[in-house]
C-alpha cells in the first residue's frame, strides 16, 4: 500500500445498532474502490470485516475491523465496529482513535438502541458524524420515517444532503442536493435530477447553503449581503459546520446493493476532517500536560487501541500515530512499561489481510506484530520525549461467571489465559474471590463471556467451564457469646492438654481483634499465638456455611494448662472448638453484599423496573429524569442481581442500561440464611 500524508487520511468509524448494515456498507465501499474483485456475503462468511470463525458462526461482528478504502488519493481508514451491546468496549476503543463517525440507520426499523448508544459515545468523544439511512432497497423502506426516528433521538440538527431516488424495490440511486445531480447505482455517473424532485431539491439546497454560511463568519457576511457563494466556499463552510458539530449531514445508501457508494465517498473526502483538522490531543508528558499537534515534525507518539492474538501470526498490535512518523524496523519506547520495543514490518490491515507499509505519517492507523510488553491503552513513543496518551473510560463489567478448568492440564494455563484475554479487551476483567475461592471472569453480558471462553479454547488452547458465581456472603455475630472447651488426648507417652474459656463480642467497625484477659497466669502467654492462630483458621473457614467470619472481638478470659501435656498444638485445637461454640452462643448470622444500582430506561419502562425491583428485595433510593429517560437508584442484594443484564434487556427491549457498585454488607433474612446454610451442608456431604 502506498504512503499517505496526514492531509490525505480520514479516520472514520461505522457505529450503530446490530443489523443496520455496517459490515455490508464497508464491503461495498471496498468493492467499489477496487480493493475487492467480488462482493462478500455475511451469510456465506465471506466479508472482509467478519473474518473470525466466531463472527462467521454467529453472523454478527464481535470485534472492530480496520478496512482502508483508497479513493481519489485519499486513504479512508474505516473502522467497522460491532453493534451488539455486549461488545461496546470495541466501539469505545474505535471511537477513541477516529476523527469522525458514520451512523447507519436501517430504513425500516429506524433508530434503535445501538444507534442511541453509538450516538451517545460519539457525543462523549465530540466526534463529527454523518447519518446514513441505509438499506433503502428493503421492503417497507421509508426514508422520512427513518429520518424522523433519528430526530426523536437527538437534539443535534440533521440536514439531508441527499435524497433517495425511489424506495424499496424502486430504489435506483441517490439525488445529491449539493451538486444538483442524480447518481444511479453505485454513483459513477451523474445524470440530471428527475423533474419530480426539482422543487424539493431547491428548497433543501437553500437550507444547505445557509448552514454552510453559518459555519464560517466571512461566508455568513457574504451570504447576508446577498452575494453568491462558490461551490468551494459552500463545501468549506459545510466542513466547518460538520467539524464543529453544528449539524449532522444525512445521506442515503443501500450497502448490499452497492447503491450510493461514490456520493458517500465524496462526502467523506470533502466534509470529514483530516487528522490535522481536529483539536490536538492532550498528553501527559514529563513536565505535565502537553498538546500534541498531528504533524510529521513532532515527537513520535502512537496510541495502542487494540491488540489481538492470532494463532498463526501471534500478537498483533493496532495503533494510531498522533504525532511524528514511524517506519519499519525502528525501535520505539513503551511509555507505560518503560521498555524498548522493536518493530518489524508495519502493516496496513484490511480485515485479516496485511499490506506492508514502509513509512507511516501522523494520523494514520496501522498494526505491527509480535511486540513483547505492549497491550491495549499503552502509548508508544520516543524515549527522549515520553508521553502518555489518554485512555478512555470503559463501562464496568455487569456479568460475572465462575471459571473452572475443564481438565487438570488447563489449571496451569488458567491465569495466563485470562490475563491475555483481559489485555486484549478492556471490558473484560478477572479476579480470585478470596471469600468463595472461585476464579471470576467479568464482562458486559452472556455473549461477551461466551466469546471469551471460546477464544480461550481456540487461540490459547485452554478449555474452561463456567457457572454462576457463588455470592460472597460473610458470617458475624449479633450479640455477646461465651464458651469453654477442654482438649485432652492421651495416647501413651506425653499427651495433649489445653483448656480455653472465650468471650466473643460484635465489633462493627473492624474485621477482627484478639485480646488476652487471662488473670493469674492460668494460660501462659507463650500459648496465646497458638490460640489466635486456631481462631483465625476457623474465621477463614466459617462456622455456619463456610464463609469468612468478620467484625468479631475475641477475648480469652480463662483456661487451664498441664505442666507436661500442654503444648501449642493442643491450645490451637481447643481454640478452634471453643470459637465455634462461642460463635453459636453469640447468635451467628450471615451477611450479604448489597449493591448500589443505577438503572436508566425509557420513561415507558419505569413501572416495569419498579415492579421488578420489588421482587428483588430492593430499596429504591431515588428517581430522576435525564434527557427524556428515567433513572432509578436502588440498593439491591447482589444475590438478586447476578443475571440482571439479561433480565433488563428483555424488560426494555434492550433500551435499558445499568451500572452497579458494591455498597456494604447487611444481615441476610433468616429464611434465606437457612437456605444458604442448607445448600452448603449438602455440598459438604
Amino acid at each position: 500500500m502506498k504512503e499517505y500524508s496526514t492531509q490525505n487520511i480520514r479516520n472514520i468509524a461505522l457505529a450503530s445498532h446490530s443489523g443496520s448494515g455496517k459490515t455490508m456498507l464497508a464491503e461495498s465501499l471496498l468493492f467499489f474502490s477496487g480493493a475487492l474483485t467480488r462482493l462478500g456475503e455475511i451469510n456465506a462468511g465471506t466479508t472482509v470485516s467478519d473474518f473470525q470463525d466466531e463472527e462467521q458462526r454467529r453472523g454478527i461482528s464481535i470485534s472492530t475491523s480496520v478496512l482502508p478504502v483508497e479513493y481519489k488519493d485519499t486513504k479512508i481508514n474505516l473502522l467497522d465496529t460491532p453493534g451488539y451491546s455486549d461488545f461496546v468496549g470495541e466501539v469505545i476503543s474505535a471511537l477513541r482513535v477516529v476523527d469522525g463517525v458514520i451512523i447507519p440507520v436501517d430504513s425500516v426499523a429506524g433508530a434503535e438502541v445501538g444507534t442511541e448508544i453509538a450516538w451517545n459515545y460519539a457525543d462523549e468523544f465530540e466526534l463529527p458524524r454523518f447519518v446514513i439511512i441505509n438499506m433503502m432497497d428493503r421492503d417497507n423502506a421509508n426514508f422520512q420515517k427513518a429520518l424522523e426516528s433519528v430526530r426523536q433521538m437527538t437534539s443535534m440538527r440533521l440536514l439531508p444532503l441527499q435524497l433517495p431516488w425511489g424506495e424499496k424495490a424502486d430504489f435506483v440511486g441517490v439525488i445529491d442536493i449539493l451538486e444538483n445531480k442524480a447518481y444511479k447505482g453505485d454513483g459513477k455517473e451523474a445524470v440530471d435530477i428527475p423533474a419530480e424532485f426539482t422543487d424539493q431539491v431547491e428548497e433543501l439546497r437553500m437550507e444547505i447553503i445557509e448552514s454552510a454560511a453559518e459555519g464560517n463568519d466571512d461566508l455568513l457576511m457574504k451570504y447576508l449581503e446577498g452575494e453568491t457563494l462558490s461551490d468551494d466556499e459552500i463545501f468549506s463552510g459545510l466542513k466547518s459546520a460538520v467539524v464543529s458539530r453544528s449539524f449532522a449531514p444525512v445521506l442515503v445508501a443501500a450497502g448490499t446493493a452497492s447503491v450510493g457508494m461514490a456520493p458517500l465517498l465524496n462526502s467523506i473526502v470533502k466534509l470529514m476532517p483530516a487528522p490535522d483538522e481536529v483539536p490536538a490531543v492532550t498528553a501527559e508528558g514529563a513536565k505535565g500536560e502537553e498538546d500534541l499537534a498531528c504533524t510529521d515534525t513532532g515527537p513520535f507518539a502512537g496510541y495502542v487501541w487494540k491488540t489481538t492474538a492470532d494463532p498463526y501470526v501471534g500478537k498483533i498490535t493496532y495503533f494510531r500515530v498522533y504525532s511524528g512518523t514511524v517506519s519499519s524496523d525502528s525501535r520505539v519506547w513503551n511509555c507505560q512499561e518503560k521498555e524498548e520495543e522493536r518493530f518489524g514490518n508495519i502493516h496496513a490491515m484490511r480485515g485479516k489481510h496485511q499490506e506492508d507499509v514502509k513509512n507511516v505519517h501522523a494520523g494514520d492507523i496501522v498494526a505491527v506484530p509480535k511486540l513483547n510488553v505492549t497491550s491495549t491503552g499503552h502509548t508508544l513513543g520516543d524515549a527522549n520525549h515520553p508521553v502518555k496518551l489518554p485512555v478512555p473510560v470503559y463501562p464496568t463489567a455487569l456479568y460475572s461467571v465462575a471459571v473452572i478448568p475443564a481438565a487438570q492440564g488447563d489449571s496451569a494455563k488458567l491465569s495466563p489465559t485470562l490475563s491475555r484475554l483481559c489485555e486484549e479487551d478492556m471490558t473484560l476483567s478477572w479476579k480470585q474471590d478470596k471469600t468463595t475461592k472461585e476464579t471470576i471472569l467479568e464482562g458486559m453480558g452472556g455473549q461477551h463471556i461466551d466469546v471469551a471462553i471460546r477464544k480461550a479454547k481456540d487461540i490459547f488452547q485452554t478449555e474452561l467451564n463456567i457457572q454462576i458465581p457463588k455470592v460472597p456472603y460473610q458470617e458475624t455475630i449479633s450479640r455477646k457469646g461465651f464458651a469453654q472447651y477442654r482438649h485432652k488426648k492421651q495416647s501413651g507417652g506425653s499427651g495433649q492438654f489445653g483448656e480455653v474459656h472465650m468471650r466473643l463480642e460484635p465489633l462493627p467497625d473492624e474485621r477482627f481483634e484478639f485480646v488476652n484477659e487471662v488473670i493469674g497466669g492460668a494460660i501462659s502467654k507463650n500459648y496465646m499465638p497458638a490460640i489466635e492462630k486456631g481462631v483465625k483458621t476457623v474465621m477463614e473457614e466459617g462456622v455456619l456455611a463456610g464463609y469468612p467470619v468478620v467484625n468479631v472481638k475475641v477475648a480469652v478470659i480463662d483456661g487451664k494448662e498441664h505442666p507436661v501435656d500442654s503444648k501449642p498444638v493442643a491450645f490451637e485445637i481447643a481454640a478452634r472448638q471453643v470459637f465455634k461454640l462461642a460463635f453459636k452462643d453469640a447468635g451467628g448470622v450471615l451477611l450479604e453484599p448489597i449493591m448500589e444500582a443505577k438503572v436508566t430506561v425509557p420513561e415507558d419502562n419505569m413501572g416495569d423496573i419498579l415492579g421488578d425491583f420489588n421482587t428483588r428485595r430492593a430499596r429504591v433510593q431515588g428517581m430522576d429524569t435525564k434527557g427524556g429517560r428515567s433513572v432509578v437508584s436502588a440498593m439491591v442484594p447482589l444475590a438478586e442481581m447476578q443475571r440482571y443484564t439479561t433480565d433488563l434487556r428483555s424488560m426494555t427491549g434492550g433500551r435499558g442500561m445499568f451500572e452497579m457498585a458494591f455498597a456494604h454488607y447487611q444481615e441476610l433474612p433468616k429464611h434465606l440464611a437457612q437456605e444458604v446454610i442448607g445448600a452448603n451442608t449438602k455440598e459438604e456431604e
